[in-house]
């Protein structure tokens, strides 16, 4: 069952900050448990022809992740970080660098957290900080917003079957 729920991200002009806001149709347990278990996480975080593959994802106060991803064509790119604070079923706050270019990226902060409605859906609002405005806005027009809307509806469907 498709939903009509849609991803939307802020970014205010010259600020080196912007926000990922979507609404999902499951409580904030299971949303939390989407986000933070290796098996399903690669269910659902990068388009299918991207084959990922978690070589790391301890996800607690402290813990690290890397995972890969390989596309059809043999491109390879990948993401590592650092989990500063994990709040069961409430907030994730990790460092975020991208791997797979010539050059070191920098990293970004991100704050996830995951808010209860009172309909019984779930909020997720992501804030990521970014080394400089150029940085974040170079991460945003390079494709993001197609990418998290796919992300997002395999996670909807994903979510469709954890409740069922």
């Amino acid at each position: 069952m498709e939903n009509n729920n849609k991803t939307k991200i802020v970014a205010q002009p010259n600020k080196q900050d912007f926000f990922i806001t979507r609404e999902f149709e499951a409580p904030k347990e299971i949303v939390f448990k989407a986000f933070t278990t290796p098996d399903l996480f690669v269910q659902w975080f990068l388009p299918t022809e991207l084959k990922m593959e978690i070589e790391v994802m301890d996800c607690k106060t402290g813990g690290s992740y890397r995972h890969f991803h390989k596309h059809q064509n043999g491109m390879q790119f990948g993401f590592r970080g650092v989990y500063h604070e994990v709040t069961p079923f409430e907030k994730i706050v990790k460092t975020s660098e991208f791997e797979g270019l010539p050059q070191k990226m920098d990293a970004v902060l991100e704050t996830t957290t995951f808010e209860n409605t009172d309909n019984g859906t779930t909020i997720v609002t992501i804030h990521t900080i970014c080394p400089s405005s150029q940085f974040r806005d170079g991460m945003i027009s390079n494709g993001m917003e197609q990418a998290l809307d796919t992300g997002h509806k395999q996670l909807d469907k994903l979510l469709q079957s954890l409740k069922n």
